[in-house]
């Protein structure tokens, strides 16, 4: 809408200055739901965080490969594993299984709030009880694989360090802090390379207070495909010896 300005008395003044408020009363909601957008909804981690609740929405399971290398400050040392990773969305929590192939043979399997890992060189399965803890344990677990994007924020602060190319495709990277001191005692932060088209997570780093840190990093990468029910399984022996660091 067009509104000339006449220029004349102070009434006249007086008069235009209320038609030009009329005029601008109409764009008004544009210009803040554009302001909003400018500010938070339309910023590069919103998209991100977006895209992930959207495939939190719709996600049924994960499969993909792994490189997981473990890297000790004191030593100056690495240790990588190798194997395929699965994650099912089982009602309001998700299992999660890791075929360990290389260097030794090694099954973890999270699943009913426990952590157990088998080892078939030993025939030994240790379990582990989060406890009070569980609910964290979950919440990492799913980080970039079946998590949604927003949740994230109700345990950490989130910073968008811009975008970075891991394994040919351009990623979001983030950054996340902990926001419980509890949890950065054990765990400074995270950053997760994040794929913005499917909203799952292409590497994820972890750094303990230490200075050592964890470096995952997947290929293959599947949504909702079909995985066997015996993934998620120990394959174990009828002589298996069943172990609990917490007695």
């Amino acid at each position: 809408m067009f509104c000339p300005t006449k220029f004349g008395s102070r009434n006249s003044w007086a008069r235009n200055s209320t038609r030009r408020l009329g005029c601008a009363l109409p764009v008004l909601p544009l210009l803040l739901a554009w302001f909003a957008w400018a500010q938070g909804a339309g910023s590069p981690l919103e998209r991100v965080l977006d895209q992930m609740d959207k495939t939190a929405a719709s996600f049924r399971s994960a499969q993909a490969s792994f490189v997981w290398d473990q890297y000790q400050r004191v030593v100056n040392e690495t240790d990588s594993q190798k194997g395929k990773v699965f994650y099912r969305k089982n009602g309001k929590d998700t299992l999660m299984a890791a075929d360990i192939t290389d260097p030794d043979a090694k099954y973890v399997l999270v699943s009913d709030g426990k952590i157990q890992v088998y080892q078939p060189r030993i025939d030994q399965v240790t379990i582990y009880d989060p406890g009070k803890n569980r609910e964290t344990v979950e919440s990492f677990m799913v980080l970039g694989f079946g998590g949604g994007g927003h949740d994230m924020l109700k345990s950490f602060d989130v910073n968008y360090l811009g975008t970075e190319t891991v394994s040919g495709s351009e990623t979001a990277k983030l950054d996340l802090t902990p926001k419980t001191q509890s949890v950065r005692n054990s765990i400074a932060h995270i950053i997760l390379w994040i794929d913005p088209e499917r909203g799952v997570s292409l590497q994820q780093q972890l750094f303990e207070p230490s200075g050592d840190y964890r470096l995952a990093k997947y290929d293959d990468i599947q949504i909702n495909q079909k995985i066997p029910e015996n993934v998620f399984r120990l394959k174990t022996t009828g002589r298996t010896k069943f172990v609990s660091p917490q007695g």
